[in-house]
């Protein structure tokens, strides 16, 4: 069994300048509602795109998505998914064989905390998940297909899930897992996921408020 921590990164390149790109796109498609493309000029595209957030006219931000790819528990992946506006790629535990060598031959798990902040919990979550593998891999030298395997699996599987979401999206996601009453872990990996949009694409992400 591996331990593992969360992370993310982009599918969709995101630069600065890839970010700058996507603000004028939004600007372009926008001004269409005004027939004002006349009005486009250098900084207009910020000013056009803060003026929409503020007004809560959002449709014209669904017009620009951007894909990440999360490392995450099971168990949050589940929450992801609620997100009925975007698309979504997981891995799968009907497909993978966690007993095959391109698995190193066992699980992948993330821990609900860091071992010092509770030693005994800790030690009884890392029981669990052993027994958890231990069954698994029987099951599968029995006979048992992964999918049929994989009710013994704990939600502390690690697993690779895609997001795909345009940019109102984004910011709903992120207003709503980044708050103080989220799960821990789901505001952890939000919050990088954040700082990532913030640095590329400011005029966009910067207004949204984090819970510490």
């Amino acid at each position: 069994m591996i331990i593992v921590n969360q992370g993310h990164e982009f599918i969709t390149p995101l630069t600065p300048e890839r970010g700058m790109q996507i603000v004028k796109n939004i600007e372009k498609i926008a001004r269409t509602c005004y027939r004002s493309e006349d009005s486009i000029k250098e900084g207009s595209a910020e000013k056009m795109v803060r003026a929409l957030i503020r007004r809560g006219h959002g449709a014209m931000l669904e017009h620009e998505s951007v894909s990440v790819r999360c490392f995450t528990d099971r168990a949050i992946a589940n929450e992801m998914v609620r997100h009925r506006m975007a698309s979504y790629a997981q891995e799968s535990t009907r497909y993978c064989n966690y007993a095959k060598e391109k698995h190193q031959c066992q699980i992948k798990v993330i821990p609900p905390f860091e071992e010092d902040k509770n030693p005994q919990a800790y030690q009884a979550w890392l029981r669990a998940v052993t027994t958890a593998e231990e069954s698994y891999m029987q099951m599968l030298e029995f006979g048992a297909t992964p999918e049929e395997a994989r009710d013994v699996l704990p939600h502390s599987l690690a697993t690779e899930i895609v997001i795909t979401a345009n940019m109102r999206e984004w910011r709903h996601i992120f207003n709503l897992r980044t708050a103080a009453d989220a799960h821990p872990k789901i505001r952890q990996l939000m919050k990088g996921i954040l700082v990532d949009f913030v640095t590329n694409i400011p005029v966009l992400f910067d207004d949204i408020v984090v819970a510490e």
